[in-house]
């Protein structure tokens, strides 16, 4: 098969002709190459089946939801940087037990947690399966647990996991 990940081959496309603001065709001709070219050599550093998304509906809510949650925690994360002193800021790591095993699953849930301002997710703790996340202004560990637990990862095993 010429192009194993089609998707991807378009968006790295697309992502060449944005970086170089061309649509030249010597630059569309070079974007086709790496765009075929990328993703036939990377395949075999992809060792995962492909993922199965069982409900791509509940998926589309909860990106949605992500996008919300994003905007609100840029607001408020902006408004603390701006209008609050350092001495008032509580940075602090928590733990949060996951249940999520898909390494789909658990790569979305990574990039909504790091796209979200004012959190970092750090680790999956050795020996445990439980993430440590940083958070920037802690104010209450239970509400962050609980709201990661049914705002993200719940959803995220019933699309991957079933």
């Amino acid at each position: 098969m010429l192009l194993p990940f089609p998707y991807l081959s378009t968006a790295l496309l697309l992502c060449w002709l944005l970086l170089n603001q061309s649509l030249e065709p010597a630059q569309i001709l070079l974007g086709m190459l790496l765009a075929v070219a990328i993703p036939l050599l990377t395949r075999s550093l992809l060792p995962l089946p492909r993922a199965r998304v069982r409900r791509p509906w509940l998926l589309l809510r909860l990106l949605a939801v992500s996008m919300v949650e994003i905007v609100r925690s840029c607001l408020s994360v902006s408004r603390i940087i701006l209008f609050r002193r350092s001495r008032g800021i509580h940075s602090q790591f928590i733990r949060v037990p996951l249940d999520l095993r898909d390494p789909y699953g658990l790569a979305l849930l990574s990039c909504l947690i790091n796209c979200t301002p004012g959190t970092v997710w750090v680790e999956i703790l050795p020996g445990t399966h439980d993430l440590a996340l940083h958070i920037f202004d802690l104010q209450d560990e239970q509400w962050w647990i609980d709201t990661i637990k049914s705002q993200y990862e719940r959803p995220l095993i019933e699309i991957f996991e079933g």
